[in-house]
């Protein structure tokens, strides 16, 4: 394999990857791609290549992150015959903060920098600097890339990342940053090819999955979005409640005895469509449930989302298309299409055959905006940065920062 590219995505019980080819071009061409699944416990990997054929499944005997990033190199060499290694690893980061606006190169100077954004994405940065140092010790020669979820929004302008806070506290950082932008990267680079007659024109991408938000892109670039300082504004999402007013928290410490342990619990695993549901998570499950609860999570959900899409185009001053993406969007037709029917003041339009169909265009001709089902690919854009990144500045002539 030329110039192999592998990108992680890692979680707290797995660590998903995927594996690119460089072509000569320097375009890049998807290979095997799979995962190590309950790292901690009974850690096994599976691989599949790009038509989904079962390259390799077995259990791995190395348990945590560096387990499973030694397995995952020990089946590149072995089964894949890559002996060489890869070229490049290529990270997704959820939290850049304020001083990561663009991929950067991974050395110590970042990962102190990483280390310090965990209170603010706690689900998931600690995870992601684990699998960076477990790359490190098993392979120091391969240069690491971090490409960051909070990027893509930096292009709002000033208003829309900006709390009514003190100055003081806004000099501290604490704005907002926005998520999901290696998704919403991906969707805006797509379009011109998918969709190009709204590809420069106002657009709401809606990324729902257990994690969800929309983004309002206008000319491609990022105008505002649903989530945050954190990851938990915003829409309902699997066990995160969305938009919610702080004095709720302020009255849980003060009449509840809840201290910050017990609310962060709260607000990242018992709530959103587990809480109001108290079955389950999964959008799949509610929507095949009758019981109360599972209709009232749905409900909200849609509720959110069509309440946040009018926020959305009033910062657009209009609307020419919606793209739904992520595990939800992607697939549960039914929720697209009581969004599409809620949004139909915005001049969307259903085909609801097509929405059966999975689309991509899920509105009919003549729609004043128009509906479309885009399945995102943030590995494709991590892989595109790595690359670009270790073509701009090649291993053999990289110096070593203390040099």
């Amino acid at each position: 394999m030329r110039e192999p590219i592998l990108v992680v995505n890692a979680g707290s019980s797995s660590l998903k990857f995927s594996v690119f080819e460089t072509r000569p071009d320097r375009s890049l061409c998807a290979g095997a791609h799979g995962m190590v699944e309950e790292i901690d416990t009974a850690p096994r990997l599976q691989v599949a290549d790009a038509q989904g054929r079962i390259l390799a499944a077995r259990p791995v005997a190395g348990r945590g992150h560096d387990g499973a990033f030694a397995a995952i190199h020990q089946w590149f060499a072995g089964d894949v015959g890559g002996e060489g290694g890869f070229a490049g690893v290529g990270h997704r980061v959820v939290h850049g903060g304020s001083e990561f606006s663009e991929p950067v190169l991974i050395d110590e100077r970042v990962i102190a920098a990483l280390e310090a954004l965990v209170p603010l994405a706690p689900l998931h940065q600690p995870h992601h600097l684990a699998a960076i140092r477990a790359v490190a010790a098993a392979a120091p020669q391969v240069p690491q890339v971090a490409c960051f979820d909070t990027a893509f929004h930096r292009t709002q302008p000033a208003l829309a990342q900006a709390f009514a806070l003190p100055p003081a506290l806004t000099q501290q950082g604490i704005r907002r940053f926005g998520f999901h932008g290696l998704s919403y990267e991906y969707i805006a680079s797509a379009l011109p090819e998918l969709a190009p007659e709204c590809a420069d024109g106002r657009i709401i991408v809606a990324h729902l999955g257990n994690g969800a938000s929309l983004c309002a892109i206008a000319h491609g670039r990022s105008i505002a979005t649903t989530m945050g300082f954190t990851a938990l504004d915003g829409l309902v999402m699997g066990t995160r409640p969305g938009l919610l007013d702080p004095g709720v928290i302020l009255y849980l410490m003060q009449h509840e005895g809840m201290d910050a342990a017990a609310i962060e619990n709260l607000l990242y695993e018992q709530s959103g469509l587990l809480g109001v549901s108290g079955l389950s998570s999964d959008m799949r499950t509610l929507l095949a449930s009758e019981l109360p609860g599972a209709q009232q999570a749905v409900d909200l959900f849609v509720y959110r989302i069509g309440r946040e899409l009018g926020s959305l185009a009033a910062a657009l001053g209009g609307l020419d298309a919606i793209v739904f993406t992520g595990g939800i969007g992607e697939h549960a037709a039914p929720i697209r299409a009581r969004v599409c029917r809620d949004a139909g003041w915005l001049g969307i339009g259903l085909d609801a055959a097509a929405n059966e169909a999975g689309g991509p265009r899920i509105s009919p001709p003549g729609s004043a905006a128009s509906a479309w089902v885009i399945p995102t690919d943030e590995n494709l854009v991590v892989a595109r940065h790595t690359r670009r990144l270790l073509d701009a500045d090649p291993p053999h002539l990289r110096r070593h920062h203390d040099d």
